[in-house]
């Protein structure tokens, strides 16, 4: 089979891992810049060119696209899809993801738990916003924010009400939700390959901080989820249309909660505590499911 990996870096170790288990399976793969790639759109086709060459015909393609280049991403993810390459998450998917409210609103319709979240635009309803979601400590996130970037902790009122109009002031997008106290800064990575879970950790912020974000100074280590646990991640990456992502949950009292569904999810934290390998069923998964793909087209 002929792969493409859409990476910046191919030297990230990700992308490396990826690179690994499609060769040892003895498949063909490339690692394509995105930012290089340049398309041509007309009703007669769809073409692309990469530094300079046309390229096409790759059987499947694995985003690995970074959240700041979320927009020219995935539009050449989806150039590439309109010229016949299966990917295991799809373009609308990876945009589904990257917005934080339209994921909670799409997660919350499937009757996923997940923590209270509210969002209003006008400074005029800002009290009565946070009436809606109740007594701090309040969780303020960005809404295109990454690996704990943008996100900040709120314990009065007050406090909150500064932080929006701050937000607000810079005309910056972001949902406030309720802290799950419980928690005790730790938090679960469920790793979905298609209809399983094929690894987890547990994750643990750091003292004085609440993020238990690895690039934040997180500790992590392998656990086993819980079937329900499993089964949330699972529905959870299916709401968004995705077959590979990293679900972060928290074990709350009334039940696994759902945090962020990433698309891109990092393979370096959960294989180095141990876990399976990662990058060998992301490759399984992508063969068998562009055969079936294949099979349904013919």
């Amino acid at each position: 089979m002929k792969l493409a990996i859409l990476s910046r870096n191919s030297k990230l170790y990700s992308t490396r891992r990826l690179v690994e288990a499609a060769r040892v399976r003895g498949h063909t793969v490339r690692v394509l810049d995105p930012l290089r790639c340049y398309m041509r759109i007309a009703s007669d086709g769809f073409s692309m060119h990469y530094k300079g060459k046309p390229i096409a015909g790759y059987d499947a393609v694995i985003p690995r696209i970074g959240a700041s280049i979320t927009r020219y991403g995935t539009a050449v993810l989806r150039q590439l899809e309109m010229m016949g390459s299966y990917t295991p998450n799809p373009s609308d998917a990876i945009l589904r993801a990257r917005d934080k409210l339209r994921a909670h609103q799409l997660l919350a319709a499937q009757g996923i738990g997940m923590p209270i979240t509210v969002f209003g635009d006008n400074p005029d309803d800002t009290v009565d916003l946070l009436s809606m979601l109740g007594p701090p400590p309040h969780v303020i996130k960005l809404n295109e924010g990454t690996q704990g970037a943008g996100v900040m902790l709120t314990e009065k009122p007050s406090a909150s009400r500064s932080v929006i109009e701050a937000l607000r002031g810079l005309y910056a997008n972001f949902v406030v939700q309720e802290f799950i106290g419980e928690a005790q800064g730790a938090d679960l990575r469920c790793f979905v390959v298609g209809d399983r879970v094929v690894a987890s950790m547990r994750r643990q912020a750091p003292e004085g901080d609440f993020r238990s974000n690895l690039h934040r100074g997180g500790t992590a280590e392998p656990v086993e989820a819980s079937q329900a646990e499993k089964d949330v991640a699972v529905r959870a990456a299916r709401s968004l249309g995705l077959n590979v992502a990293g679900v972060d949950l928290i074990r709350a009292q009334r039940g696994p909660l759902v945090l962020e569904v990433n698309s891109t999810p990092g393979l370096e934290g959960i294989e180095q505590v141990g876990a399976e390998d990662v990058a060998g069923a992301i490759i399984d998964h992508i063969v068998v499911s562009r055969k079936s793909n294949s099979l349904k087209i013919n």
